[in-house]
């Protein structure tokens, strides 16, 4: 790496701090170079406290470490991005995140339609919502359509309309994650098991 830490009158560069797994930015905080060393070092971050002028590895007095994943520069070498993995909430709080949030693993537009879901079963209105008919006509029924809708992809995957096959994967999907929550569970949970099996 070649960092620039002579772009600040202090030599301190921001330093922005991502869970590995979930991608989420934690905190932010400054480094200099002897902060970036013993960060390298000791394989938990270390910053460069402005208030108690010295350097601070984080978790050092709760024990709440942030062990390092890996560091990289940006284009112009005067910040860095810090991947970890959170030894506990990394908000002297005791949240999870300096902005207060909770440190979730988000899948992007399949969070959301999960929340939508999940809306949609606890306000059990079956003469508005699709997805209240199903949750209301028992999991036998919400079985079934992943049952069908499976069925349809199988059979679309063997013909040559991508726009048929695309939204046959798109219904299966969608009821799909309706059965995960009828079970009582989420996306994330079938992801920690795929994870059980990576090599």
């Amino acid at each position: 790496m070649k960092i620039n830490f002579n772009k600040t009158l202090d030599n301190l560069i921001p330093a922005i701090i991502q869970d590995n797994e979930t991608k989420n930015v934690l905190m932010l905080g400054y480094m200099n170079q002897e902060a970036l060393d013993q960060t390298l070092a000791t394989k938990k971050v270390t910053f460069f406290s402005r208030t108690k002028n010295r350097l601070w590895t984080k978790g050092e007095v709760s024990g709440n470490f942030l062990e390092l994943i890996s560091i990289k520069e940006d284009c112009d070498n005067d910040t860095l991005l810090v991947k970890v993995k959170p030894v506990g909430p990394t908000c002297h709080t005791g949240l999870d995140t300096c902005w207060q949030e909770a440190n979730n693993q988000e899948f992007g537009f399949l969070s959301k339609l999960e929340n939508t879901i999940a809306k949609r079963k606890e306000n059990t209105d079956a003469e508005k919502s699709y997805v209240a008919s199903l949750f209301a006509k028992g999991i036998n029924k919400i079985a079934q359509k992943v049952g069908e809708e499976a069925v349809e992809v199988v059979i679309e995957a063997k013909d040559n309309n991508d726009d048929l096959f695309l939204s046959e994967s798109a219904d299966l999907l969608f009821h799909y994650l309706i059965l995960l929550q009828a079970k009582g569970f989420e996306l994330k949970d079938v992801v920690q098991v795929l994870k059980g099996r990576e090599k």
